[in-house]
């Protein structure tokens, strides 16, 4: 029986499949996807290079066309123009012909020229990379059957499939269909699990989707993005500098009044305030509404129950029986019903258009001083701590 120059236990194949397969995602999610799409961080030449040929070698994947197609995603999330939106095409479609989409797509030309500017267009990208995309593969074929002998048939054939089901399939599809939600952005992005281990971080898709330009994909402090891990790793290497991560939210005790500091930290970091409003007004005021609320009038008490959830989701992204189940809830307490539309007053302080810096600072002011009449105790703790609201400072 033939026999590859290395051989190992039947579990060290195993290591090497996974120690293969989990390069690959490194690539994606490193190379690919923060540093090529999104610019979030700068790698070293050594290590940029390296990530674009082990990608050719077992993905045959074009830089160019990649990070189109999710630059493309991003502009267009969930529209019709999105690439391989769930919401679009259906779950099933994405996850099980992701790949299909991805190579739809990357022969649309108006794409790659509106979205594929700035990455490789060197001689060997040009000649070998994009030119014989397939070949690597090839390749890698002949590399895993040398190494390993028949076995690496089946190495080379998990590697094959590794990236369309996972990243293809499930972050792009799963992503968008079902986990949880730190932010209530406006497409349906979600966190797979917290844990971002198996590809690469990408699983806390719903913290990417919020803090798009950000080389760190961990919001929480008990969620874990294992690509975050590489890239200090580099950095502390030399091999890489982290050009963006998300805004982070402090209070200042002595401030007393909005400023123009104020204005900066909630309107950067917007989305980290919309969560915090959500657990320090929205669910509280909805557990002590709750403990008011006639349980013997099982009918009702359901309905406000299911009632959180739907006040802190997205509007654009509730159905038409969710939207009237919600209302339904808000007429019939008032209490919830002012709870909820200052949140919205809130959202639509920094989604108006063309508007100053004192029309800003003055629309928080007013937010505030409305908030504290309203007499409702979480509001009002709320609107306190809002003036206190600062930066802290970028530490990459």
């Amino acid at each position: 029986m033939l026999e590859g120059l290395i051989t190992l236990p039947w579990w060290g194949y195993i290591i090497v499949a996974l120690i293969f397969t989990h390069i690959t995602i490194a690539a994606v999610t490193i190379y690919l996807h923060r540093h090529q799409a999104h610019r979030a961080l700068d790698l070293h030449p050594i290590v940029s290079h390296f990530f674009r040929f082990w990608l050719w070698l077992t993905t045959g994947m074009v830089t160019k066309e990649w990070a189109a197609i999710h630059r493309k995603h991003h502009a267009k999330v969930e529209t019709p123009d999105d690439p391989h939106s769930p919401r679009q095409f259906g779950i099933r479609t994405v996850m099980w012909q992701g790949a299909e989409l991805y190579r739809k797509e990357s022969k649309n030309l108006e794409t790659m020229e509106k979205y594929g500017h700035g990455t490789p267009d060197d001689w060997i990208e040009r000649n070998l990379y994009t030119r014989h995309s397939g070949k690597g593969l090839v390749l890698m074929f002949v590399i895993d059957v040398v190494l390993f002998g028949p076995i690496g048939i089946t190495i080379w054939a998990i590697q094959m499939i590794w990236i369309p089901i996972f990243a293809a399939g499930i972050i792009n599809g799963v992503g968008h269909y079902w986990g949880y939600r730190n932010y209530e952005v406006a497409d349906a992005s979600t966190n797979i699990v917290p844990w971002g281990i198996l590809i690469g971080g990408e699983e806390l898709h719903n913290n990417h989707h919020t803090f798009g330009s950000s080389a760190k994909f961990s919001s929480k402090w008990w969620e874990f993005d294992i690509g975050w891990l590489y890239i200090q790793t580099m950095k502390a290497l030399g091999l890489a500098r982290i050009k963006k991560i998300p805004p982070e939210l402090t209070c200042d005790s002595a401030k007393q009044h909005i400023d123009v500091d104020t204005v900066k930290a909630v309107i950067t970091a917007r989305f980290l305030v919309m969560s915090q409003f959500a657990h320090e007004v929205m669910q509280r005021v909805h557990r002590e509404e709750l403990k008011k609320a006639d349980r013997a009038d099982r009918e009702s008490w359901t309905l406000l129950k299911r009632a959180r959830r739907l006040m802190v989701r997205e509007a654009g992204l509730l159905d038409e029986a969710s939207r009237k189940w919600l209302d339904t809830v808000l007429e019939n307490n008032g209490t919830l019903k002012t709870v909820y539309v200052m949140k919205q007053k809130l959202q639509d302080v920094w989604q108006r258009s063309a508007t100053t810096q004192d029309h800003l600072l003055q629309a928080l002011q007013e937010w505030c001083r409305e908030a504290e009449a309203t007499r409702i105790e979480a509001l009002r703790h709320f609107s306190q701590k809002l003036r206190t609201y600062t930066l802290v400072p970028a530490a990459t």
